[in-house]
């Protein structure tokens, strides 16, 4: 059955034709009616009794059992399940020639498409562009790359739905859509899954095995289980043109990042120093500031760590006294929440108004543990009133003290090493040990020598490493450091002028604070997996002294040589190379993802054609690290910015609120939400994981707990449409599975309509062209209205990009106007199917003959239908022309009760 057009439904502003040859008493009016006709009050008033009669139940349910939240959400009906099982190629259309079933099942509706889709090219610009109703515009976004290591989690899945949903109500206006797929390396946590497996397999280390023995292992990893989030990403529906998927460690991007390092060190943005940096003892790696995880504690809190046998204090506030030198009896007594970094104690300060120190301004001070004398200075960075006052200076590992000690030309004692045990520095009675266990023996000692003043609970915020939950250190290193401050300027200006638009607009807040304090940013990661550095030190075996190592940058070891020979004098095959052996921050290679994945820094076609991207949608906890880096490199490097609009969601939460963690148990797979799964599956998933016994008790729980009876099958519709209806750009999204319960039960109700609708419109029927329709009855004229604002207002809430809208306007119009009122007439006021056919067009409703085309063709198709109406925020679980096809023999379906 061909589309019927409803394109007298979209005239300028979706505003209504006068010229419908309807007489005037039947104009169309948009405006809601106060009472209606008979019928429609009839159908109001039965179904006010109905919801009061709903209430009236659930109230007295309430009362006479009380039940939990948790026991009450959990209630579901058991769903027939029909499969479709006739014999279909995988990339061939599917055959939807035999009846509708009787009752709406995800898996029949959503199966079999989407590899049609793909091999049709729906998903491709170039397809687009044949279209006689191409507009010649553009519109491209990308994927936010999620990482290889794991599965896509609901969070993921409302940022496929908002995107997929933007796209594809741009290839039904006509335009050329690009939507890039693509995945991240993610160094630290791929690196890290892998040295589990190698030891949980073969009992082998990484550094038992070469550099190039260990990388063909993450290799071979990546083939093995990086195609997990396609199939997720696929079940999801999403639109994407996987030709031009890519990867952040594939050969376009290692070019990508390689220019982008030179570039920036010649431009005089990227230095090496050494300067403080995030470490991570347990991965013996910098990390970046977002794998940092900052925990506050109310005060006194032991917690279990990395490569400690026993629980460690945090929340204390120890207070040691240091000797004056010259005055037995006088001391200054400080407070320290680290008493294993007072070996690297090299001062004490106080503010230089403070009353009670101000005799002592100038003096030496005795170092509790080695006798040394240390400076009393002054600096106004001290906050008199916290504690007693005065603070010990540890430059080598606090970023404060750091920059007091260069403020007051203080050289830093470097007392904690790479692996977290105590260097030579602090005497071979320290030397070794694991700073934590350090700590005791100092306080022992300090208790022995009498400068112990005691401890009280004190409230801290203690930095945590995300990846391997060991608190982070602060060292001192050499590593690479991209200046950010003249970019970051720029990019605030962006923000500031108009040139880049942040939406929701309260984000700007946080972002002109974030760029009106960045500091440098250290690109360094002592890691294998990743883009190695392309810097090379050249070895002098000839140089004498403490000499400055000499580094040079280039694309490649030739170049690198050909610096090396201008900077030295000597001739370059002479010079002894030795590559930097770190490797580059991941965000580093994600910050290039917007033109990187179009061929920069090679002037592309689709670099020329769909650069910068038409919008950047994403999560609001991407904005400073992720969307903030693609500003500064994108601006920098390709001379624009790599998008004028931003788009930010919510963060996903549980029904409780809760974040989502998989200590928690509330992590969940959006498959498992589509097609359903068993509560034992949910417990093996867990099992399988890498929680340590103590969190996979608590998870098991929790999941036992949320999901007694598992979860029920909901389908990709249902969820996507879910996801959609929250105002996903204000305060966090609470989602629960009895959310997405009921949108299954609104597609089952578009299903029971649609099959009414095909039922009296009959096998013999043909759409007639638009022109030659009009309404039948006021009734038609009436619901065409409906259809009408609905459009509208989709349509203005598609500009806006405020999808709740939509879904809300969509859910109204079907449920209330169309099944409630419409179809819910009596049926004798629709004709009898034998007398619908193609020689009496207007003995059937108008609307009738529009929905069997209009309605599944209305959602976001694949391909634009020649018909404007508005897309449903959900994956296109039927094609074009689905809704015609059903009708004939009898589907090849096998019905399954869940259990």
């Amino acid at each position: 059955m061909s589309h019927l057009s409803l394109a007298f439904l979209r005239p300028p502003l979706w505003g209504l034709r006068p010229s419908w040859g309807l007489p005037r008493s039947h104009a169309l009016s948009t405006q809601p009616e106060p009472y209606g006709s008979p019928i429609s009050r009839r159908n109001r008033e039965a179904k006010q009794k109905r919801l009061r009669e709903k209430q009236a139940a659930l109230e007295a349910g309430i009362v006479g059992k009380s039940k939990s939240p948790a026991e009450s959400s959990k209630a579901w009906t058991l769903k027939e399940i029909v499969l479709y099982e006739i014999p279909t190629e995988r990339g061939e259309r599917k055959d939807v020639s035999g009846p509708l079933p009787p009752a709406y099942s995800p898996q029949y509706v959503e199966a079999a498409w989407y590899p049609w889709w793909v091999r049709e090219g729906f998903f491709k610009p170039e397809y687009q562009a044949r279209l006689p109703q191409a507009t010649g515009e553009t519109f491209s976004m990308c994927i936010p790359p999620p990482n290889v290591t794991g599965s896509l989690h609901i969070g993921h899945a409302l940022t496929v739905a908002i995107q997929d949903v933007l796209v594809r109500w741009h290839r039904m206006r006509g335009d050329q859509v690009l939507w890039v797929p693509g995945s991240d390396h993610a160094g630290i946590a791929t690196q890290a899954v892998v040295e589990k497996q190698l030891w949980k397999e073969r009992g082998v280390r990484r550094h038992e095995l070469s550099r190039e023995d260990f990388l063909r292992e993450v290799w071979k990893w990546k083939e093995e289980k990086g195609g997990e989030i396609c199939e997720q990403l696929q079940a999801l529906g999403a639109s994407l043109d996987w030709d031009r998927e890519c990867f952040t460690m594939d050969a376009g991007s290692s070019v990508a990042v390689t220019e982008a390092f030179v570039r920036l060190y010649e431009a005089g943005l990227l230095y090496r120093n050494q300067q403080l940096v995030n470490w991570s003892c347990a991965l013996r790696s910098a990390i970046s500031d977002i794998e940092v995880e900052n925990r506050p504690l109310p005060g006194h809190t032991e917690l279990r760590l990395p490569g400690c046998p026993t629980p460690v204090s945090f929340g204390l506030l120890i207070s040691v006294a240091f000797p004056v030198d010259g005055e037995p009896d006088a001391e200054v007594v400080v407070g320290t929440t680290r008493p294993e970094t007072l070996p690297g104690d090299v001062a004490v300060a106080v503010h230089p108004d403070d009353s009670r120190y101000a005799h002592l301004h100038g003096r030496q001070l005795r170092h509790p543990l080695t006798g040394q004398l240390i400076p009393l200075i002054t600096d106004s960075a001290v906050q008199p009133h916290v504690g007693t006052g005065a603070v010990k200076v540890t430059p080598a590992h606090s970023p404060a003290d750091a920059e007091m000690g260069a403020r007051h030309g203080l050289s830093p004692l470097s007392v904690i090493a790479e692996d977290g045990t105590m260097t030579s520095v602090c005497g071979e009675w320290l030397q070794g040990l694991h700073r934590f266990v350090a700590r005791e023996k100092i306080l022992s000692v300090l208790r022995e020598r009498g400068l112990f003043r005691g401890l009280q609970n004190h409230p801290m915020v203690l930095p945590l490493c995300s990846r391997s939950g060991d608190v982070v250190e602060y060292l001192l290193k050499s590593q690479w450091f991209v200046r950010c401050q003249e970019m970051g300027e720029q990019a605030a200006k962006a923000v500031e002028s108009g040139a880049l638009e942040l939406s929701p607009s309260f984000h700007q807040k946080n972002w002109q604070h974030w760029f009106s304090h960045i500091g440098d940013w250290c690109v360094s990661r002592q890691l294998w997996w990743g883009h190695q550095i392309p810097a090379y030190l050249v070895i002098d075996d000839h140089a004498k002294g403490d000499k400055e190592d000499c580094w040079v940058v280039g694309r490649s070891e030739a170049e690198a040589r050909e610096v090396a020979a201008k900077l030295t004098g000597r001739p370059g095959a002479e010079l002894r190379l030795e590559r930097d052996p770190d490797v580059l921050d991941t965000w580093f290679s994600s910050a290039l993802f917007p033109f990187s994945a179009l061929g920069w820094p090679q002037e592309t076609l689709d670099l020329a054609r769909f650069y910068p991207l038409s919008l950047l949608e994403t999560g609001s906890d991407l904005l400073l690290f992720w969307v903030g880096r693609m500003v500064l490199l994108g601006t920098q490097l390709t001379g624009q910015l790599p998008f004028s609009k931003v788009l930010l969601h919510s963060m996903v939460r549980d029904r409780q609120g809760r974040k989502m963690s998989k200590s928690l148990g509330n992590v969940l797979d959006p498959r498992d939400i589509i097609s359903g799964v068993e509560l034992q599956v949910l417990q093996e998933k867990l099992r399988d994981g890498n929680l340590d016994p103590a969190e996979l008790a608590i998870a098991a729980a929790a999941q036992r707990k949320d999901f007694p009876h598992g979860i029920p099958e909901c389908g990709t519709d249902a969820l996507r449409f879910t996801l959609c209806s929250h105002g996903a750009q204000g305060d966090d999204l609470n989602l629960s599975i009895s959310e997405v319960l009921s949108s299954r039960h609104f597609c089952n109700k578009i299903w029971n309509a649609l099959r009414f609708i095909l039922g009296v419109l009959g096998e013999k029927f043909v759409p007639q062209p638009a022109e030659e329709l009009s309404p039948s009855s006021p009734v038609d004229a009436w619901i065409l209205s409906r259809l009408a604002l609905t459009a509208l207002e989709c349509e203005r809430a598609f500009l806006t990009r405020e999808l709740s809208l939509v879904t809300h306007a969509l859910h109204r119009f079907w449920l209330h106007n169309l099944c409630d009122v419409y179809l819910g007439r009596p049926r004798s006021c629709f004709p009898a199917p034998t007398l619908v056919s193609a020689s009496s067009p207007r003995s059937c409703p108008s609307w009738l003959k529009s929905s069997g085309s209009g309605c599944p063709a209305g959602r976001a198709a694949p391909q634009p239908p020649v018909s404007r109406l508005p897309p449903t925020p959900v994956p296109a679980a039927w094609s074009t022309g689905a809704s015609r096809s059903w009708s004939g023999t009898s589907p090849r379906s096998r019905r399954l009760c869940r259990r």
